[in-house]
């Protein structure tokens, strides 16, 4: 059966979403209009945009490489952002499995933890909303990340950092 590819912000999209359904669905209606947060702290659940970073293709030789995730932020109020790393399968496949690879981030502790990943139509990709955080204006935001492929496969590695409003 043919698989169709998504665009890369859907699986981001979609995680947002569906993380916020069991919140919703549990909730009585009173208590969720008078919990409710105001408009314009509703509007920051989703990014609002996203700064590409340069790609490279998946490594094969199943030792550890590093990936450096670094972004400026050029205005001079602060921003929130989310650093975020996608895995894309080949167009044709095979599609990659999240067991498939193991990426972990540095700590500022010095120690690495593994990050876990989301899958969909064949992209890996790290969560977003654990890894929101408000950068100052004219800082640097620089998070390094070890990723080892564990299986056979091939494709791109695309980091990029979410904006939200």
């Amino acid at each position: 059966m043919p698989r169709r590819r998504i665009p890369r912000t859907g699986p981001v999209l979609t995680a947002v979403a569906l993380a916020a359904l069991p919140a919703i669905a549990f909730v009585a209606p009173a208590q969720a209009v008078a919990s409710a947060p105001p408009p314009a702290a509703t509007a920051s659940a989703a990014p609002v945009g996203f700064v590409n970073l340069p790609s490279s293709p998946l490594p094969t030789d199943r030792t550890p490489h590093r990936i450096t995730v670094t972004y400026r932020n050029p205005s001079s109020v602060d921003r929130t952002v989310a650093p975020q790393i996608l895995v894309e399968s080949p167009d044709k496949g095979p599609f990659l499995v999240t067991s498939d690879i193991r990426l972990e981030l540095l700590g500022s502790d010095g120690r690495w933890r593994t990050v876990p990943l989301g899958s969909q139509t064949g992209t890996l990709f790290t969560g977003l909303t654990t890894a929101k955080i408000v950068l100052h204006g004219h800082h640097t935001l620089t998070e390094h990340y070890r990723l080892t492929v564990l299986a056979p496969a091939h494709g791109t590695v695309e980091p990029r950092i979410a904006l939200y409003s």
